[in-house]
């Protein structure tokens, strides 16, 4: 394993992990976010619990990388379908942050190929 999949694979994991995080505040102006793209708020925990798994199945993955492979192969799933709701809610100034954790999915799943 290089040191770019860890470190990939750790700042990712950081980042899953503040996002649950908010999702789990159930602050406002991050709850309306989530309506305005159909997420009803009695969902977020699933997503939080769906974001902290993959957290752990890219640290995980450190040491087994076919969990690592399946964690971000599921994350890119995961915020594919993100990008997907935002762009039917039509909501592109939210549209940076699944894109940026989508690319980072991906490089984490190119990195574990190589």
């Amino acid at each position: 394993m290089s040191v770019a999949t860890s470190i990939v694979s750790i700042l990712l994991a950081a980042l899953l992990t503040i996002s649950a995080a908010i999702k789990l505040t159930r602050r406002e102006p991050y709850v309306q976010g989530y309506l305005k793209v159909g997420v009803p708020e009695d969902r977020l925990n699933q997503l939080a619990i769906l974001l902290l798994a993959g957290a752990c199945g890219l640290l995980l993955g450190l040491a087994w990388e076919t969990i690592g492979v399946a964690a971000a192969a599921a994350l890119l799933a995961y915020f594919a379908v993100a990008i997907a709701f935002h762009l039917r809610a039509d909501d592109a100034e939210s549209l940076p942050v699944p894109v940026a954790m989508a690319l980072l999915a991906a490089a984490v799943l190119a990195l574990h190929a190589i």
